[in-house]
């Protein structure tokens, strides 16, 4: 069962482990980089591990800011990935934001050249914008 758990000391380690392989560095950010931006942003950002039956899959991190939710860092380790656990772990994320924030509208940014991103934010119910910022696509869906 896929879920999301809060980044704490018992799993902090293990979460810096996750990787994912893509086409270009630029695609992703690391685990790192995304902790130390929710640290800095913290009254605005929610960091979780993706958990599958107990084993970290991947890491996501929430933009919760007013009117204005984003899942802003989402990854799923290469050893769990074409098994269908990010769908299920993006669910959740959205679940997440329409439950806890009462989201109408979340964003996801996408690197304009990541096309596999793109595909699978599109399959999640997501949609192109007009927005695009730093050489990031803004995807939503209402």
């Amino acid at each position: 069962m896929v879920e999301l758990r809060q980044i704490s000391e018992d799993n902090f380690q293990q979460c810096l482990k996750v990787h994912a392989s893509v086409q270009d560095d630029s695609f992703v950010d690391s685990v790192e980089y995304s902790l130390a931006e929710a640290w800095v942003y913290y009254q605005e950002t929610r960091p979780f591990a993706i958990y599958n039956s107990g084993t970290i899959i991947g890491f996501v991190s929430m933009y919760v800011g007013e009117e204005n939710c984003q899942i802003i860092n989402f990854l799923i380790d290469d050893a769990f990935q074409g098994k269908g656990l990010g769908t299920q772990a993006a669910k959740l994320c959205i679940e997440y934001l329409k439950n806890e924030f009462a989201a109408r509208r979340i964003s996801v940014p996408v690197n304009l050249e990541n096309v596999a991103a793109k595909k699978f934010w599109e399959k999640q119910g997501f949609c192109l914008s007009d927005t695009i910022e730093d050489g990031y696509i803004f995807m939503r869906r209402w």
